[in-house]
């Protein structure tokens, strides 16, 4: 008798929770339909830094990477970033934190745990945000604190 009521309050609350329009980025559609995605948006390419928007962020790549190839044999990015190549390309180097391992020894080359870029640093697009962010910078609120305290 109780595990048909379980039952019951089960098929309520997950008609209840389906019937709801949640909103998605797949806009209502069912999981196994097919849907027309925005298209991609273009990336900035005027090679002007962004400043970054809290400590520690990853820098936004300032160009296109389109066709850069970031596999087990060949990363591109260190074709410009890398130590030895800065001098010449004039590109801003890796972190020296990127040529240390987890217990922070350093080592000759890029640490196999940061040599896939893409996988923290982004390109630059005009992109509209998908979600809305309600984020201040600490700039800004130490700015307004400022303000309100004078």
């Amino acid at each position: 008798m109780m595990l048909r009521i379980l039952a019951c309050a089960i098929l309520l609350f997950s008609a209840t929770v389906l019937s709801q329009n949640v909103a998605t980025l797949r806009k209502q559609a069912a999981l196994d339909q097919e849907v027309t995605t925005e298209p991609i948006a273009n990336e900035i390419t005027n090679d002007l830094k962004v400043s970054r928007n809290y400590p520690m962020q990853p820098p936004i790549i300032p160009h296109n990477i389109r066709d850069y190839q970031i596999d087990l044999n060949v990363n591109t990015c260190l074709a410009c970033h890398s130590r030895r190549k800065v001098t010449n390309t004039q590109a801003t180097m890796v972190s020296v934190t990127h040529y240390m391992d987890r217990d922070g020894n350093f080592l000759a080359a890029v640490s196999p745990r940061r040599y896939f870029c893409t996988q923290c640093h982004v390109s630059q697009t005009d992109a509209a945000p998908l979600v809305g962010n309600s984020f201040v910078d600490v700039k800004e609120l130490m700015a307004v604190s400022k303000n309100e305290n004078e």
